[in-house]
This record gives C-alpha cells, structure tokens and sequence, in this order.
C-alpha cells in the first residue's frame, strides 16, 4: 500500500523537511584553527610519552588538509619520520582488506554471503554445519563462533598461513555461530584469501592491482619483504628497562589481510580520501559505492563504547559508533604488541578523516590524538587529556595480557623438588599445536615447539611444573609448564599455560617407539 495515496498532507510537509539540508559542524574556520593546535598536542605527546616517531595525515572533503611527520624512526638514531616513511600498520589492514574485497563485490567476483567453501572448498571448521554455513561476511565481522584471537599463537609459534587455516578445524567454538562478537585475525584472513581465489590471485597481488597502483600508493604493500627492504622505514619500539627500544621484528605474512599491511602518510591520504568520497578517487568510481557502503554497515554489537558508554558495532573491517551527540564515526585501530600503534577514525558526515601512525607499543596515543583533534574542530578546546586517558586504557590491557593462573615471580618457599629430567623427557603432540619436545640438554629441559623448533629452556618451579618466557606478538609474563605424572612416575601429559586459555594447551605423550 501507498502510504503518500493516503497521506498527502504529511507528504507534503515532510518534502521541505527532506529537501532541507543539515549544516556541516566542521567549518574550514573551525578546521583552520583546529590544525596547529594538534600539531602542538603531538610535539608535546612526543615529548611527554618518549613515543620515538609518528606521522600524521588529515583529509577534509577529498582535500589533504595536514600531512606531517614527527619525531624519529629508530630511537636514538637521527632520521627524522616525514609522510613517506613507511610503517607497519597491524590491525588498521582490516578495513583496508575490505576495500579491496568491495572491488571484487563490485566486479561481480564474489559476493558478501559467499560461503567460505564455495571458494576455499578445503576448509573446515569443527562443526560440519559451521563450515557449510559460514561465509564471507561472518568472518569479516567476526562472528563466526572462533574464540578471540584463535590461531594467533599457532602463528607465534612458526606456522605458516595455509597451515594455520587447516589447524582451525581443531578450535572448538566459543560461542553458538553468529551469536557473538570475538576478534579473529585468521578467521578475517580465511574471508580475504577465499576472496583472492575467487579472484585467481595471491592475497598480495590483488590488493596492489585492486587497490595500491590505482590509487598510486607506491609505498604501499601487504608483503613484509617490501617494508624490510624501504630504506625510508619506521623501526618497531617497546620498552625496556623504561626506554623506547627497537629490539622487535614483526613479520605479519601470515596474517597479511588482517595486519600485514605497511604504508605511508602520504599513501594512506589517497585510501581516505577513497572512503569519504564513497568509492571515488580523483572524480573516477574505483570502488562500486554500495559494494563499499556494506563495509560500513553495522553487523554485530562489539561492546560499548568508551567515552559515551554507547552501543559500539562491527561492521565489515570497521568499528562503528556514535558519541554523545549521535555522530557517526568509522575507527580500527592497529597493535603489534612488539612495537606498533595506529588508528583510523573518519567523520563521514563531515568528509573528515584523520589516520595516525606510531612505531612503539603499548601505548594508547593514536586513540589520544584522534580523539583531542575532533574534539578540537568541532568544540574548539580540550575537555580533558585524551592521551593520557588512552594510555591508561592500554596499561590496563597490559596488565590483562600477562595475567597467568600462577604469579611466577614469586617462587613457592617451600619447592617440592623435581623427578629425574628423563621422567619428562619426551615428545608430546595434540591436533591443534602438533608436537612439543621436551629434551635434557647442559642439566636443564628445554621445550621445543612449532615447525621451526623455537626453544625455551625450563626452570624448576615446583614438583612437576617449571616455568619459561614465551616470545612472539601474543607472548605476556612468565608461563608454566605442568606435567601430569602417571604411576610409572613418567609424564604422561603435558599442559602448557600460555597455550590453553581455549583448552588447547594439553598434549599427550607420545609412546617411544620400539
């Protein structure tokens, strides 16, 4: 039924309402005056944090506004970050990675509801009806049902891309499909790479012909080799003994659409630019605009968020919000743990974006800065300090990584003493890590794990559990190793802590072979 048919007095009075346009909030006064105020706030957050370098670009109604570099690239060194050194972007590929699948929707390659088997037809999940069912979109939102961060430490441990994705069929699901947010990078991956072989090219390939060379972003890449070899490059930082240091690689290959992406101020200005001008690029339609308005589109409740203590979604690659005053805001943020922090947070009601690159970690001052520079253009001040808020939240996060069942710092008074070396000394193997050795070698164990055999000797803590520091991107505090010993006095399982927060982390021995 016709609604105006019957209705002709309200659709009169609602044609002026609808015809009427809103003000924009963000004047070229308010933005005029906004500038050199966030440069001020970032030479003062270098100065306040230590944060070695940072690179910043804003983009207000396909114009590049503000695009500046500060501070260093490698702690202690004298090259200075400009707009085209290049960084590691981490979890900021992600809306990136669906920009380039919304080339392929657009194309006509591939659909959103693709189900994953229609393109990788060996994959599975542990639930037969789950692999059947899910699809492009689930996993690009993180709905699938995957714990949080499964298959991360299967990468941590050496594993490469193809094999981490055959070892999810082992991940037992969280949560009923569909039914809850949890943040999956290899599950985002298996969307990616289902659409790259729909394409009938490498992951890699497609996001340079789909997206960096028409775009002309030339130092742009989702290969880890590219970024090692720019002589213009961004160093990653932790901290040690209260010092920014460069002591960290982090090679993301594996995980390349969901955070393997390095790229330049002056790069990323193009990409913004593409998003706020609806799939548009120099007044040419690069993207399909529907195609890339899904990306945008709220799928599922992510939690709250932070300042408002509003609803907060996911859509595809994307967080999406409201603050107080009901505007629409697009963020992701991107963390290496071993030295990375960046965010993109766009305004699309007033064609406002503004991304922030940093190479140390942790540290909550891309959220800081974004979060002063609109409140700066659209209030014109500062209500509190944003970075200092930000860098809270993330010491907190800290704290909740390296958080273990047992606090290993404090050895036991009392220890019981260990059983002979060789009562542990043995292989032990499940479906989801493979196999771990535990070898004697110079009067200690040593564990031995993943398919590069990545060492870490043992210390005795108590009886039968010993302790050890795990390393990789997901690595927190000190982790056991607990053997369950049978009556023949030989370990018969063994349950590494680091490794079980899904209940993986058993192993079985594996009988010596006559």
């Amino acid at each position: 039924m016709n609604i105006w048919g019957w209705c002709p007095l309200l659709s009169l009075l609602l044609l002026p309402l609808a015809a009427q346009a809103v003000p924009p909030e963000v004047t070229p006064q308010k933005l005029k005056a906004a500038l050199p105020e966030l440069e001020k706030l970032v030479e003062q957050t270098l100065k306040q944090t230590g944060v070695p370098g940072l690179a910043i670009v804003v983009v207000h109604k396909d114009q590049i506004v503000f695009l500046k570099g500060f501070g260093v690239r490698a702690a202690g060194k004298p090259e200075l970050v400009d707009p085209d050194t290049v960084f590691q972007i981490a979890s900021m590929s992600k809306p990136m990675a669906t920009t380039v699948l919304a080339t392929l929707v657009g194309d006509g390659v591939i659909r959103w509801d693709d189900r994953v088997i229609d393109h990788l037809p060996d994959f599975r999940m542990s639930d037969p009806w789950v692999t059947r069912e899910v699809t492009l979109r689930d996993f690009l939102c993180h709905r699938s049902g995957l714990p949080d961060q499964a298959g991360d430490w299967l990468e941590d441990i050496g594993y490469d891309r193809r094999e981490v994705l055959h070892r999810l069929r082992f991940q037992k699901p969280a949560s009923s499909f569909r039914s809850h947010y949890a943040y999956t990078n290899f599950g985002f991956t298996a969307a990616a790479v289902a659409g790259a072989r729909a394409a009938g090219k490498p992951w890699e390939d497609l996001c340079a012909d789909k997206l960096y060379r028409p775009l002309g972003m030339k130092s742009t890449s989702s290969r880890f080799a590219d970024y090692a070899a720019a002589k213009n490059r961004a160093l990653i930082h932790v901290r040690v003994a209260g010092q920014w240091t460069a002591k960290n690689v982090r090679q993301p290959d594996a995980q390349a659409p969901a955070g393997g992406v390095s790229s330049t101020a002056r790069d990323l200005a193009q990409w913004l630019r593409l998003q706020l001008a609806g799939g548009k690029w120099d007044g040419k339609q690069l993207v399909n605009a529907q195609a890339l308005a899904e990306t945008h589109r709220p799928q599922i409740v992510s939690g709250f968020h932070p300042e408002t203590n509003q609803e907060s979604q996911y859509a595809l690659g994307w967080g999406v919000s409201r603050d107080e005053r009901g505007r629409l805001f697009w963020k992701h943020s991107g963390a290496f743990f071993l030295g990375v922090r960046t965010e993109v947070a766009l305004l699309p009601d007033e064609e406002l974006g503004i991304i922030t690159l940093s190479n140390a970690a942790p540290t909550g001052v891309p959220e800081g800065i974004n979060a002063s520079f609109f409140e700066l253009v659209l209030h014109g001040k500062l209500s509190q300090d944003w970075v200092k808020l930000w860098n809270g939240r993330f010491e907190q996060l800290v704290k909740m990584m390296i958080g273990a069942e047992t606090d290993y710092s404090k050895p036991p008074a009392k220890p019981t003493p260990p059983l002979p070396f060789a009562s542990y000394a043995a292989s032990y193997e499940n479906d989801y890590f493979g196999v771990v050795e535990i070898a004697e070698r110079d009067g200690a164990l040593h564990l031995r794990l993943g398919p590069k055999k990545l060492s870490f000797p043992l210390r005795h803590w108590d009886r039968d559990v010993f302790i050890f520091q795990p390393t990789g991107e997901s690595a927190g505090g000190l982790s056991g190793a607990n053997f369950t010993v049978g009556p023949e006095r030989k370990a018969s399982k063994l349950t590494i802590e680091n490794l079980n927060a899904d209940g993986l982390g058993t192993f079985t021995r594996v009988p010596a072979q006559k």
